[in-house]
């Protein structure tokens, strides 16, 4: 059971919906429905529970460190390390860090390529790692951070993040990469993210166009 201050945490139940309903999804970049996550930050209670939630879901679980991806993961991961008193790293894309090992060139999440590196010594032989994102879609990134805490030595004891993409299965990919050993845990799916961000009221969009660049 992962408990939190309001009541147990279920996947898609009455705290995901909570934050959910303050997290809409716009056309971006040649994409129809780009959640924004942005929309649960700028609501303490909201961005609250969402911590809390990663938080509780691993408070009794054994594992050395949390690695955030480039770069939502960056904002979710760091309260969870500091409420854990764990050792927080960032898996940062090329060119972005000193120091770092660079991992092979991978397809992004939905067009062109990138390449994450990780901090020289983040990671040591036996370490257990916590991967933090936003969203996770066909895995891509995930996959390549997964490969560099292996290539270092370590293993991943789950992928969490806040928004699945199930239509997407990217647990497939995982196992196709030789990453069945990775589960992917996400505190909702896009069954519940309903929030349609052009044409929501409350939502100022006057002037907003979709600039069409890949993402």
């Amino acid at each position: 059971k992962t408990m939190t201050s309001r009541e147990e945490y279920v996947p898609d139940g009455a705290i995901a919906r909570r934050i959910a309903k303050v997290t809409p999804y716009f056309p971006f970049k040649g994409i129809d429905r780009f959640y924004d996550i942005g929309g649960f930050l700028a609501d303490p209670e909201a961005f609250s529970l969402a911590v809390e939630v990663l938080t509780e879901r691993y408070r009794q679980v054994e594992f050395n460190s949390i690695g955030g991806l480039d770069a939502r993961g960056f904002i979710l991961g760091p309260p969870v390390a500091l409420a854990l008193k764990k050792p927080f790293f960032m898996l940062r894309k090329k060119g972005k860090m000193p120091n770092c090992i660079l991992g092979s060139s991978y397809s992004k999440e939905y067009e062109g390529t990138d390449s994450l590196g990780i901090p020289r010594g983040a990671v040591k032989p036996g370490d257990k790692v916590l991967l933090i994102d936003d969203l996770v879609a066909t895995g891509g990134t995930l996959i390549a951070a997964i490969d560099l805490v292996k290539r270092c030595g370590g293993s991943v004891i789950e992928a969490a993040c806040v928004v699945e993409l199930k239509c997407l299965n990217a647990a497939e990919k995982f196992k196709a990469s030789g990453h069945q050993d990775v589960p992917i845990w996400a505190m909702m799916s896009e069954s519940i993210l309903t929030l349609d961000g052009l044409n929501d009221p409350s939502i100022p969009t006057d002037g907003y166009v979709d600039d069409g660049a890949p993402h």
